[in-house]
Parts: C-alpha cells; sequence; structure tokens
C-alpha cells in the first residue's frame, strides 16, 4: 500500500495542518465552550510523539487520532477533554511517553481516560482468554468510570472500519466480524444509532462485497422512483400539517444495505421483496417544550385523517424511551398505491439523541448538566454492568457470551405489583424479573403471579405484564435454571451461585480424596488424578473433587483396581498430548501457519488439507473464510454463516482469508427447502425440475404435508452456487410453490 502514496513532505505538512483546522472548525460550530488552546496543545503533542510513524496506508500516523477527533466531536458531539484524549489515544501505548506525562502536561481527567483507552489495547491476557474478549471486558470496566472512553472506542473503530481496506484480508475478517459482533450492537445500546448503521454497512461491506455493490446498485436505480413515491406520499401530509401551524421538515429515510441483506437473509425474499425500504421522518420544533409528547400524538391524529394505519404496528417510544434513549412515534400508513409506509415522529430534541446517541446529553458533558430519562436508562444499564464484573468469571469467553444478552435485546415494559414501571430484555423470564428486585429474592424465587395468575420461573414475560414475585427459603439455584435466565444479571448471579457452592464442594471433596489415599497408603501423584478422571469420566481433577464432594463419586474399590493398573503406553501418549493442547493458548495453534497467507481451495486441497464446515456447508461461490481448530485443523466457513460473529469476534487471530480454485467437476452437497400448497402433483413436478436441472442428483428427500401446506427438505449435489441458484429459480416456478430457500 505504501508504493501507492506518493506525497511530498511539504504536502504532508498542508494535509495535516488543513485536517487539524477542520476539526478546529468542526468544534467551533458546537454549543461547547471554546477551549482551543489545550485542543492545540493536545495536537502538537501528539503530532511529535506519532514523527516518522505511517499507516500501512502510508499516511503519516497523526491522521489517525485526528479522524478520530473529529469524530468524536462532529459526529459525537463530545467536548474538548474527549477531543483531547482523542488526540492522545494512541500515544502511551505507541510511544515512550506515560501516563504521569499526559497528567502533568493536560491535567487528571484527560489522563484518566486515555490511561483507560490504553487498558483497551494494551495489556498482557491469560493463556485460555480470547485476547479479544478480554479487551471487551477491559472495555466496559473502563466504561463504567467514564462513558467517554467507550465513546472515544467507538470513534476509533469507526475510524479504523472506515480505513480497513489498507489491511490484509484475514485481519479485514477479524475486525469486520469483531465490530458486527461487539462493536455494532455496542453503539446501538448507548443509542449511536447513524454510526451503529455504518458500522453494519462497512463489516458488510467488507464481508460480502459483491452482495454489497448489488445492494447499493440496486438502491441506485430505484432512486427516482422512490422520490416519486415520496413526493406524492408527503403531498397531503405537508398540506395537514402547515395547516396545524407547525414548524417543521419532512425527510425520506432509505433502509440501509445492511439491514435491506439482513432482511433478504432471515425472510428468503429477493431485494423486490422489500417491503419498508422506504419511511418517512417528520421532525418538528415543539411550540412548547413541555407539550412535544403531546404534539407526537397531534401529528399522529392529523395523519390518520389523510391515510388509513396498520393496527398492530404503532410503536410508541415516546411515552416508553427504549433503553438506549431513543424517543420517536412509529406508525405505519397505507399509501394511495397500496404500499404501507412507515412514518417516524420525532421532536428536534428527539432526533438529536436518536443521531448523536445519549452522549449528547450526558451527564459528563460540558456546560449544562441535567438528568433526563434517558441518561437514567444508562445509568441503569452501567451499574448492571458493574455488578456482573463484580462477579468474577472463570475466563472473559463467558463474561463476553454473558454481556452479549444485553447487548442485543430489545426491550419489553413489566410491572411491579404496586404499578413500577421496569424495562427488560425481550424475552425474559418470571427468573429474570426476580433477579432485578434482588439477588436474594432471585435466588429464592419458585414462580411468580403474573397478571393474577400463577406461572413457573421458566414463564416467558409479556410487555404490559404486572408480576409478583412468589419466593421460598428452600428453593435454591440449580443449573437447570441457567437455561430458564435470558438477562445477564440473572445468568451471572446464578453462575456465581454455584460457583460458590462448587468451590466448597471441591474443597469437601479434596479433603475426602486425600484421606481415602491415605488410608490405602497411595502415594498422590499426577498419574493418580489421570486415572480416577479417566475411570469417572472427569477432564480435570476439580470436576471429580466437586463429584466427590457433592456425594456423587463414592470412592472405592473400583478406584483401587484402576490406581493399581499400569498405565498403557497409547493412554499416556494420548494424555500427554491432551496435556500439551490445553497448555497452548486458544489463540495459539499447534503449528505455525502462515495467517497472511489467502488459502486456494482446490479439489486435491480439500480431499488432503481442508474441511468444509457441516453448520454451514459452503460451497463455491460463497463468501468464504478459513479457522484453525483446537486439533490444527483449518475448517472452511461461509462468512455469513451463524458461528463465523463469533469466531472472528472470539478468536480472530485464528481466521483466515480463503478463496475457490475448485474444478468444474467437484460437488458439493446443498439442503434446499420448498414451501407451497398441497396440491395433486407437486412432488412430481419438484423432482422432475431437479432431474432436469444440469442432471442434479436427489441425495435426501423429506416432505411434510399438514392443513394443505406442502414443507419440503432436499438434499441434491451441485457444482458451485450458480448451479444451487439456478435450480431454487427453477423450483419456485413450479405449481403450487411458494417459497425456496437454500438452508
Amino acid at each position: 500500500m505504501e508504493d501507492e502514496y506518493k506525497l511530498t513532505p511539504e504536502q504532508e505538512d498542508k494535509m495535516v495542518e488543513e485536517s487539524f483546522q477542520c476539526l478546529i472548525d468542526s468544534y467551533l460550530a458546537t454549543k461547547h465552550r471554546k477551549k482551543v488552546d489545550i485542543i492545540t496543545k493536545a495536537f502538537n503533542f501528539a503530532k511529535h510523539a506519532h514523527k516518522g510513524v505511517r499507516r500501512l496506508s502510508g499516511e503519516p500516523y497523526i491522521m489517525h487520532p485526528l479522524a478520530v477527533a473529529r469524530i468524536v466531536s462532529s459526529e459525537i458531539g463530545l467536548g474538548s477533554t474527549s477531543i483531547c484524549s482523542a488526540l492522545l489515544h494512541d500515544v502511551v501505548e505507541d510511544t515512550d511517553y506515560t501516563v504521569e506525562d499526559i497528567e502533568n502536561m493536560f491535567g487528571p481527567k484527560i489522563a484518566q481516560i486515555v490511561d483507560g483507552l490504553t487498558k483497551i489495547s494494551g495489556g498482557i491476557f491469560g493463556d485460555h482468554a480470547s485476547a479479544q474478549a478480554e479487551n471487551f471486558k477491559k472495555l466496559l470496566l473502563t466504561m463504567s468510570d467514564d462513558i467517554r472512553v467507550i465513546l472515544i472506542k467507538i470513534a476509533d473503530r469507526l475510524h479504523n472500519m472506515r480505513t480497513l481496506g489498507a489491511q490484509a484480508p484475514n485481519k479485514r475478517y477479524k475486525i469486520a466480524g469483531e465490530t458486527l459482533y461487539i462493536y455494532a450492537p455496542l453503539a446501538n445500546r448507548l443509542g449511536l444509532n447513524k454510526i451503529k448503521g455504518e458500522l453494519e454497512d462497512l463489516s458488510f461491506k467488507y464481508e460480502h462485497p459483491d452482495e454489497y455493490e448489488a445492494i447499493v446498485s440496486k438502491l441506485a436505480d430505484t432512486e427516482a422512483e422512490r422520490n416519486t413515491i415520496f413526493d406524492t406520499f408527503t403531498a397531503p401530509i405537508r398540506k395537514q400539517l402547515d395547516a396545524i401551524g407547525l414548524d417543521y421538515q419532512i425527510i425520506q429515510r432509505v433502509k440501509s444495505p445492511y439491514s435491506i441483506w439482513r432482511k433478504m437473509q432471515t425472510k428468503h425474499i429477493t431485494f423486490e421483496e422489500v417491503y419498508d425500504i422506504l419511511a418517512v421522518r417528520i421532525i418538528f420544533t415543539p411550540k412548547i417544550e413541555a407539550d412535544e409528547l403531546n404534539e407526537c400524538f397531534d401529528i399522529y391524529v392529523g395523519l390518520c385523517k389523510i391515510y388509513t394505519s396498520h393496527p398492530d404496528r404503532l410503536r410508541d417510544w415516546v411515552s416508553h424511551p427504549k433503553a438506549n434513549g431513543y424517543q420517536a412515534l412509529h406508525v405505519t400508513l397505507m399509501s394511495p398505491k397500496g404500499e404501507w409506509i412507515e412514518v417516524q415522529i420525532r421532536s428536534q430534541r428527539m432526533d438529536e439523541i436518536a443521531e448523536k446517541g445519549l452522549a449528547a446529553h450526558w451527564k459528563y458533558k460540558e456546560g449544562e448538566k441535567t438528568e433526563t430519562t434517558a441518561e437514567l436508562e444508562l445509568d441503569k444499564w452501567l451499574t448492571t454492568i458493574k455488578e456482573i464484573l463484580d462477579d468474577p468469571q472463570p475466563d472473559a469467553m463467558d463474561f463476553l457470551d454473558t454481556i452479549k444478552l444485553n447487548l442485543f435485546a430489545s426491550e419489553i415494559f413489566v410491572f411491579t405489583p404496586k404499578g413500577e414501571l421496569r424495562t427488560m430484555p425481550a424475552g425474559s423470564t418470571t427468573l429474570d424479573f426476580a433477579f432485578t428486585i434482588h439477588t436474594f429474592v432471585g435466588s429464592h424465587c419458585i414462580g411468580a403471579k403474573v397478571n393474577h395468575k400463577l406461572v413457573p420461573i421458566s414463564h416467558q414475560l409479556q410487555s404490559g405484564d404486572q408480576v409478583e414475585i412468589l419466593t421460598s427459603k428452600s428453593a435454591h439455584p440449580t443449573r437447570e435454571w441457567l437455561s430458564y435466565a435470558t438477562t445477564a444479571k440473572a445468568t451471572t448471579k446464578i453462575l456465581a451461585i454455584l460457583r460458590r457452592e462448587e468451590r466448597d464442594a471441591s474443597r469437601k471433596g479434596e479433603e475426602i480424596f486425600k484421606l481415602f489415599m491415605s488410608e490405602n497408603d497411595i502415594a498422590i501423584d499426577s498419574t493418580v488424578y489421570d486415572k480416577l478422571c479417566k475411570l469417572h469420566d472427569f477432564r480435570k481433577p476439580d470436576q471429580l473433587f466437586i463429584a466427590i464432594g457433592q456425594g456423587k463419586v463414592q470412592l472405592g474399590a473400583a478406584d483401587l483396581n484402576q490406581l493399581k493398573e499400569k498405565k498403557s503406553q497409547s493412554w499416556k501418549r494420548l494424555f500427554s498430548f491432551g496435556n500439551k493442547n490445553e497448555d497452548v493458548p486458544l489463540d495459539q495453534p499447534v503449528e505455525k501457519i502462515d495467517r497472511k497467507k489467502t488459502i486456494v481451495l482446490t479439489d486435491e486441497s480439500l480431499k488432503t488439507q481442508y474441511h468444509l464446515s457441516e453448520c454451514c456447508r459452503p460451497i463455491p461461490g460463497d463468501d468464504i473464510m478459513g479457522y484453525i481448530d483446537d486439533d490444527n485443523q483449518i475448517v472452511i466457513h461461509k462468512v455469513q454463516c451463524s458461528e463465523t460473529p463469533i469466531l472472528k469476534s472470539t478468536h480472530g487471530n485464528r481466521v483466515l482469508s480463503a478463496r475457490w480454485a475448485t474444478s468444474e467437476n467437484a460437488e458439493f452437497p446443498v439442503d434446499i427447502n420448498i414451501k407451497g400448497i398441497d396440491n395433486k402433483g407437486i412432488l412430481f413436478g419438484i423432482t422432475k425440475v431437479i432431474s432436469e436441472v444440469n442432471d442434479i442428483n436427489i441425495s435426501n428427500l423429506k416432505v411434510d404435508c399438514k392443513d394443505g401446506l406442502f414443507d419440503c427438505t432436499v438434499q441434491v449435489y451441485v457444482h458451485n452456487r450458480k448451479g444451487a441458484r439456478t435450480l431454487i429459480s427453477a423450483l419456485s416456478k413450479v405449481s403450487g410453490v411458494k417459497e425456496v430457500s437454500r438452508i
């Protein structure tokens, strides 16, 4: 990349100064106090610290901190403290300067934020923890102290995604996957909707370049048609709002490429069948600040006089804001052409929060400090994170799995017996609700009364439910409870209680074990543990001790017989291999593999070197990636496989880029699902089409007919993705078939 970068030193200096001036201009355009001097000081310090260092693109490194600072200022809306921290965010990690140096020059607050950002990037990770997951844990830990740390980190990730093209292909997969799995949901949780959308689109662009370009191209081709629909639909609305005397603007919101693609994937539909690509947004300035909620509903009533509203698609986020602070009234109306169009009604204040997130009104904002409902919601979430961090997890992977439950969740609204409103993630159970009240209540929960009816702890709550928790001193958490808990808080608390009990059982079991060994005059060494773990089917001595302490394992004659047998050489080799693998960090394969090279899949290499994943069954034409598993085998996954986001975000160092180079003779299994009306001859029509399209053979077929509906899953062998698409297209034309999709 550096060969393509050609600028003279003078041109570089001019580029850097112009970029800094853009930062200052964006800062001066805000309502923050004009602390230009300290920002200039931070810029000059960072510029000197990074002097001579270049990015992979070849440009001076200082361009990156400048770009992050501009995002922090203009796109998130933070002030001078955050801008300075953004300019200095890589200084401690990449240069010889220390946090103490930063504190001496810029004060304790900026030093604290820079230190938080440095801890996220640097540090020594445990042997059995993924570096990315450990990073995320540190990120949330520092976030709970000062929200600006995470906001600057998200800005840093956004700029890295905007310049991702300079990275090697395997790095692109890792960073894009991590972004989609962690940073986009985190941005969404903090109300940074615009940044969340861009992070998703950029990840989509690098993971599925062909699909991204195809959707962008189709959006461009249909733009004129959308504009016509928008103008026709909004003309009577403008007339109605003008009559009210409202100060407003109407804009069209086009669904993002990633959102369109996700809908196409989940609903198994084409681009043309995505009906909600266009939405209308009404942004108004209330006549009286306190009446903005009433004005939202006044506009809604006015719209319903013009168009028919969808009875089941009214979303009142005005009275009950989302947990990330989002407020708006969503209504879906029938257009003159018979199409449903969503209209979003929001005030200027609501729009600002929706675009820039809670950061725009956060209590750390320089200047006026107010505590809105939205801020209180974020405060609750940060408190939840602190509670989770208070309970130590065995490794960062468990922590990541736990916290992501809260990141992805949408909300429902539940009431206590006294009528207090509680916001819960969708899918929450009565057990989850019990743990929101108190850990003691949760750990002794036996059920609940929901809307005055008795329900078990596994009962899933719905919006509007009134819940009274029932407890008993004899109730106690078990492993089974983990299948009922869906929130991060409940899962963490149950695990903490179970671990505490298991620690006690382990100590008790170890004492029983040592007494047994002493009474039978057997010396304790590693071979003793190996033999007994093998006999009772445990991987580690700790698991054996817990089982002994809980009374599930009774040491006796069988154990003595096992200990007196000579261990075979084959078992010795097997066990030493197992130990070797466990001592290798999860992100390090046993043998050295060049991760920078792209894997080329040929007919021969697929037989000898690589394995196609069973979970997604990739075929030539699919976007693919390689993954080094625990056995040092390279497994090929589709990039959009449900497993890959977790692999990329938690074991990014094992991800490899890959491409197809197979011949037309190679065949690959594909499962196709066909749904339709169960009319006479539909199965014959399907099998006839399959046999006629490129002479494809059926290897497996399963049919289920119920209530006049036909559901068939068929496995066939094809040469590539094009062949699968041709077959799907032909099957969709069979009489009675309504939906065909590749599983």
